[in-house]
C-alpha cells in the first residue's frame, strides 16, 4: 500500500514536479551537478547509462548535455513522469524508457554509469536496499561507477534533529509553513525511508561496490556511491 501511494503521489504530481523540486530541496541544482561531474569518464565516449527512478528526466538531460553519445535507459514506476521524461528527451536521441519497479526489477543489460537522484528513499527494508546494489553492482561494467542523490539520515537522533530544522528551514522561504507541516512531513513520514549515511556506504561495500565515497553533503541530503573494479 505504501508503494502505491508513492506511485500516486508523483503520477499527481509529475507536471509540476521539477519545480517543486526545486523549492522543496536544498541545493538541487548544485547536487545534481555534483553526482554528474562525478561521471568519471571522457566527453566523448560511448557510455552505457541507467538513471534508477529517472523521474521527468531531470539527471539524464544534463548527462546527455556533457556526454552526448550516451546511450541512457530511464527507469521509473509512475507512468506520467516517464511520459514528462519522453517528452523533455524526446530530441536527445540513444533513449530507453522503462516502466518499473527498483525493489525487483533485474538488469539485463550491462552499464558504464548507474545514477540515481531522490528516488532510493523510498525503498523501505534493508533487505531490498542491499539486494538492489548487489544486482546493480553486478550489471555495471568493470570500472563502473553508481552515484545516488539522496536524503540520508545522521548518526545520531541530535543531528538528525538538526538535518530536519535545516530542511524546514530552507522550504520556508518558498513554502508556507502549514503546507510544510501537513502536507510535506505528511508525505514525508508515510512514503520516505531514508537509512543512514553511514549504513547506505557499509552496504555499497556489501555488494562488492569499491572506495565508496561521499562527494557532496548539505545535511539531509548527499551524493555518495562508488565503483566496480572486480
Amino acid at each position: 500500500m505504501v508503494k502505491e501511494s508513492v506511485r500516486q503521489h508523483f503520477d499527481r504530481e509529475a507536471a509540476e514536479f521539477d519545480g517543486l523540486i526545486a523549492r522543496l530541496i536544498p541545493r538541487y541544482s548544485e547536487m545534481i551537478d555534483a553526482l554528474v561531474s562525478a561521471v568519471p569518464f571522457p566527453p566523448h565516449r560511448k557510455l552505457r547509462v541507467v538513471d534508477l527512478g529517472s523521474g521527468t528526466g531531470t539527471v539524464a538531460l544534463q548527462i546527455k548535455s556533457r556526454f552526448p553519445r550516451a546511450r541512457i535507459t530511464c527507469i521509473d514506476f509512475s507512468p506520467k513522469m516517464l511520459d514528462l521524461a519522453r517528452r523533455r528527451l524526446a530530441d536527445c536521441g540513444s533513449m530507453r524508457f522503462i516502466e518499473a519497479d527498483l525493489t525487483d526489477y533485474r538488469f539485463v543489460d550491462q552499464y558504464d554509469v548507474a545514477v540515481s537522484s531522490l528516488a532510493l528513499h523510498h525503498i523501505q527494508s534493508v533487505r531490498q536496499k542491499l539486494n538492489l546494489y548487489r544486482r546493480l553492482h553486478d550489471a555495471l561494467a568493470r570500472g563502473g561507477v553508481f552515484w545516488n542523490a539522496d536524503a540520508v539520515l545522521a548518526a545520531s537522533a541530535p543531528l538528525q534533529a538538526l538535518y530536519m530544522a535545516k530542511w524546514k528551514e530552507h522550504m520556508r522561504r518558498t513554502v508556507p509553513e502549514k503546507e510544510i507541516e501537513e502536507t510535506w512531513m505528511v508525505k514525508h513520514a508515510a512514503e520516505d525511508h531514508p537509512k543512514k549515511l553511514l549504513d547506505e556506504l557499509r552496504w555499497l561495500r556489501e555488494a562488492g561496490f569499491a572506495e565508496p565515497e561521499v562527494i557532496w553533503k548539505e545535511f539531509y541530503f548527499a551524493v555518495f556511491g562508488g565503483r566496480k573494479i572486480l
